[in-house]
């Protein structure tokens, strides 16, 4: 089946089935097409007439300036450089489903968080999640599993996987030895710890490959 209409139909079973709002996860490693695989599944949900948004875990990364402080810049991606309970507050508002929610968004360009850059009304009946350490049983992370109704871990080849990476990394402005080395080192150790927590979480889980 394609992946785009597994995610689309895990989420329409459950919204046909009377749920009032279904938070679906996609995990997987830097690279791997998380964000392109969960705008392409909210299109084809809304073109079933079912209201969904996307919520980026990156929206979640700490300030710049923060990371600078905490001597973390260079570690960014890490998931100790991501506001976890931040993350983990706005999922139960998101389950709650009684009110607007507010989120963070990403701006790639500068690598900063925006504050309230996502809003999710009530309406909304499918939040899709993306996000790398949606199954980390570490440091917090581990409370965000049981506040989603399904998860679906990606895998990708990984030589296309660090191609896409580098390729990611040279758009927004880093030369291409300078993509190669981040993507080598830093992006590279926290996949291996993704590739770890992937056989963690206590929902309903499924596999995908997109390659």
């Amino acid at each position: 089946m394609d992946p785009v209409e597994r995610i689309v139909d895990l989420a329409a079973d459950r919204v046909a089935h009377g749920q009032r709002r279904v938070l679906l996860g996609l995990v997987g490693a830097p690279g791997v097409g998380k964000s392109t695989l969960a705008e392409t599944a909210v299109d084809a949900l809304e073109t079933r007439g079912i209201r969904s948004r996307v919520l980026p875990m990156d929206g979640f990364h700490l300030p710049q300036a923060r990371l600078r402080e905490l001597g973390r810049r260079e570690r960014m991606g890490a998931p100790d450089t991501f506001d976890v309970a931040g993350f983990v507050a706005t999922l139960r508002r998101l389950r709650d489903a009684s009110a607007e929610t507010a989120a963070p968004a990403f701006d790639r360009e500068i690598e900063e968080p925006v504050p309230h850059g996502l809003r999710i009304d009530p309406a909304v009946a499918v939040v899709v999640v993306e996000g790398n350490y949606l199954l980390l049983p570490t440091g917090g992370w581990e409370a965000v599993a049981p506040l989603l109704d399904e998860i679906v871990r990606l895998a990708l080849n990984p030589a296309e996987r660090r191609a896409r990476l580098i390729e990611r990394h040279v758009r927004f402005g880093k030369t291409p030895v300078e993509a190669a080395a981040w993507v080598d080192g830093p992006d590279e150790r926290n996949a291996e710890l993704i590739e770890r927590s992937l056989a963690h979480g206590p929902s309903p889980q499924h596999w995908l490959r997109l390659d």
